[in-house]
């Protein structure tokens, strides 16, 4: 018998599986974006809380605490679109500039005396408006594929809750809007 004959594990029998070494194929989640496109998301907030989101120069969102398992699955690159209540429009886009951290300091405010948002992101603004140039729902709502869900007399209750999952065409509708109202606002300031 060789060296080689010796150390080698004798081959499974057919139908057989071999033994487990301990270390699982699958991998981890690593926070890090490569594996996957960017996902896209629509923060429902109060004008308020993002009055709080402007004045800390767009460069944090804490999301509430019943919503950490979807708040886990953003990472680097999605992008965020802001639909403010109330004024039932789209304020702004911002892009996830983190992988998700907890943090209880007091920012936003609730209804519910503890609720903090503790999930965080740190975010990068990609384009804002002045509140008088905000784009209104109601113009856009029959054009989005997640609005259908509804019946159209009741598409205001897709912009119930406090984070939504959104299809990127849908996204890009609304950036779209966001971004000519930006631009006319800069051509009528000449």
């Amino acid at each position: 018998m060789t060296d080689e004959e010796s150390t080698s594990p004798a081959p499974a029998p057919a139908g057989e599986r071999p033994a487990k070494s301990g270390r699982s194929r699958r991998k981890r989640k690593s926070g890090r974006s490569e594996a996957r496109s960017a996902q896209y998301w629509m923060v429902v907030s109060s004008p308020d809380n993002f009055r709080k989101t402007r004045e800390l120069g767009y460069t944090i969102q804490g999301l509430k605490s019943r919503h950490r398992r979807r708040v886990e699955t953003m990472r680097v690159g999605d992008r965020l679109l802001y639909y403010v209540t109330g004024r039932m429009a789209f304020a702004a886009t911002v892009t996830v500039a983190s992988p998700m951290y907890e943090d209880h300091t007091p920012l936003w405010r609730s209804a519910r005396r503890d609720e903090d948002y503790p999930w965080r992101v740190h975010i990068r603004p990609d384009i804002v408006l002045d509140d008088a140039d905000w784009v209104p729902a109601k113009e856009l709502a029959y054009r989005l594929d997640y609005v259908r869900k509804w019946p159209p007399e009741h598409w205001t209750l897709a912009f119930q809750g406090h984070i939504h999952a959104l299809p990127r065409n849908d996204f890009a509708i609304v950036e779209d809007e966001i971004a000519r109202s930006a631009r006319r606002k800069r051509s009528l300031a000449g």
